[in-house]
């Protein structure tokens, strides 16, 4: 059985993965991958995703530039989670989010409201053409 095998797929042939900086401990981003992407990913030391709504290959950072560096792939207890030890490139520091922050969590339940509070560090619109 290949490394792959033990993976456990949901229905739609996919896993959730979480990018997680190597350097820092925080994590940046949530994504999906199918066998393709974590097999290329595994492959090319770098993160491949799988979108859903595009319904195709991801390559982190193919229009952004903020390409993530895999060191590690780990898996969960159950084999249903992959945690990515990444470091993310583009920018210093690293722009994980297409709101052009550094980490896609960056709103914070505060009083009943979202809050937003990490900063913009590069405008999208000058990110994405």
């Amino acid at each position: 059985m290949s490394w792959l095998d033990q993976v456990k797929w949901d229905a739609q042939g996919l896993v959730p993965v979480i990018a997680q900086e190597q350097s820092t401990g925080d994590v940046v981003m949530f994504a999906w991958m199918n066998r393709e992407a974590l097999e290329k990913t595994a492959a090319i030391g770098r993160a491949v995703y799988f979108s859903r709504s595009r319904n195709k290959l991801w390559f982190k950072g193919e229009e952004s530039g903020h390409v993530q560096t895999v060191h590690e792939i780990r898996i969960d207890c159950d084999n249903d989670v992959v945690l990515l030890k990444i470091t993310q490139q583009g920018h210093e520091p690293g722009i994980a989010c297409h709101t052009g922050r550094h980490s896609c969590f960056y709103s914070v339940l505060k009083d009943g409201q979202w809050v937003a509070i990490d900063p913009v560090l590069k405008d999208p619109a000058s990110i994405y053409k």
